[in-house]
């Protein structure tokens, strides 16, 4: 566990990295509150506005995959202080935009730094979790990132009312930056390296390989493999941009909520999802842990996660009380945020060799519902003026996410693994339980 008490250098890594996904999240989703503002002065429709959300979606499914292939090749370290850069440069430059298509300019720019962090993260998690945590860190990192989600709303309404929309985006890239030289700083790709790292922390690590040792990333077999995954990523995908982008909107139109009580209202929501994340990591591990099998331990969870999702994501249809709503919505994406730790975890239980790759391919369906679900979302906006209306397709792909989710053997490793392929379930079993 992160205890201040007994903070280990794998503990502070893992805290590094979860900072990183609440920046990366708050220089993410903050478009989300201040779009109304943005919308007003910049003079966007519903559709444009969706445009902007999107164009930071189809850099970021293309540097999921090439991005991957960055950190596994030059190391997490390097490749993160490089989008890194790129990223908070583009939170910076939003605060600069004076129309539709410098808007949508800077957010792709976002996407390309964005898109390789995740993965490269991911092959860093690789190095310095042992596999009995690979849940657990993937559930806390995520928690961070719906923190950020949860934070950003009143923080950027905050800085909106005390200075402008424009200083709100500047003052978080600048943020961004600080966390990219912390990270150049303390981090190194390989533990033994590390001068805090103990030998007794090195003991229960994966094997590490070096530069020589590595092998060329096999695109088509690893895709196949990975593909089941990608899909299942595609359907959580689709609900989460739904919230990301749309929800603070969606309390200010359909309720007629000022921008402090939609921050508010959005927030209730986000944090259900922080605390999806972490219950979905414990779970997930415990489950590996008790039964040996990693398969029950990261596809019950995921199927429980999508269920959930869509039973409480329903009464969005039929009722239109604010706080069933608001309740509704939080349960739907607490249910949605248990099935991303283990997720996350299944291509480092997959091929751990090539987990950036692997998680690189996987979240490429989740940049390609970005890709879809923000443009659809405001044509559907447009056309009916309805604000319900994009939840339906988002129930549907619930169920179908479910499925697919079955279709995942997170137990059979990638035979170009580093290890010799024996099951994990196996490995992970004759671990002694902590």
């Amino acid at each position: 566990m992160l205890g201040l008490g007994r903070f280990k250098s794998t503990d502070r890594v893992l805290l590094l990295i979860c900072l990183m996904y609440l920046v990366t999240y708050i220089d993410r989703v903050n478009i989300g509150t201040a779009a109304p503002a943005i919308q007003k002065e910049l003079g966007l429709t519903n559709t444009e506005l969706g445009l902007a959300f999107s164009a930071f979606a189809y850099p970021y499914a293309f540097f999921q995959i090439a991005g991957g292939w960055l950190g596994d090749r030059l190391g997490p370290r390097l490749t993160l202080l490089i989008c890194g850069s790129i990223w908070s440069a583009a939170t910076v430059m939003v605060g600069y935009v004076e129309g539709a298509l410098s808007l949508v300019a800077v957010r792709f720019l976002l996407g390309v730094g964005e898109g390789s962090a995740f993965p490269t993260a991911t092959r860093a998690l690789a190095n310095w979790m042992p596999p009995d945590r690979r849940g657990f860190a993937q559930g806390i990192t995520h928690a961070f990132a719906r923190l950020g989600n949860a934070l950003t709303p009143p923080l950027i309404a905050f800085l909106i009312v005390a200075l402008s929309w424009r200083d709100s985006f500047v003052i978080v890239g600048f943020v961004s930056f600080a966390w990219v030289a912390v990270w150049w700083f303390y981090f190194r790709d390989d533990p033994g390296d590390h001068r805090g790292v103990t030998p007794e922390e090195l003991a229960i690590l994966p094997p590490r390989t070096t530069r020589a040792q590595r092998r060329p990333v096999p695109w088509g077999r690893l895709l196949k493999r990975m593909m089941p995954v990608t899909m299942t990523d595609f359907c959580y995908g689709w609900t989460l941009w739904l919230f990301l982008n749309w929800i603070p909107s969606y309390f200010l139109h359909e309720y007629h909520l000022d921008i402090k009580k939609t921050a508010i209202f959005a927030s209730g929501v986000f944090f259900a999802g922080v605390v999806g994340d972490t219950v979905g990591g414990i779970v997930s591990d415990r489950i590996v842990r008790g039964t040996g099998s990693v398969a029950k331990g990261r596809v019950s969870v995921i199927v429980v996660g999508f269920l959930g999702a869509f039973l409480c994501m329903l009464p969005v249809l039929f009722v239109k009380d604010l706080l069933t709503i608001t309740l509704c919505l939080s349960g739907a994406f607490f249910f949605a945020e248990l099935i991303v730790a283990p997720i996350w975890a299944v291509p480092m239980d997959i091929a751990p060799q090539h987990a950036g790759t692997a998680s690189g391919f996987m979240n490429f369906g989740f940049g390609l519902a970005g890709m879809i679900s923000p443009v659809a979302f405001g044509w559907v906006i447009d056309l009916t003026g309805r604000w319900d209306l994009p939840f339906v397709a988002s129930l549907g792909l619930l169920l179908l996410g479910a499925g697919l989710a079955c279709r995942m053997r997170p137990d059979e490793p990638f035979l170009d693994d580093v290890e010799a392929p024996s099951s994990v379930s196996a490995r992970i079993a004759a671990k002694p339980v902590a």
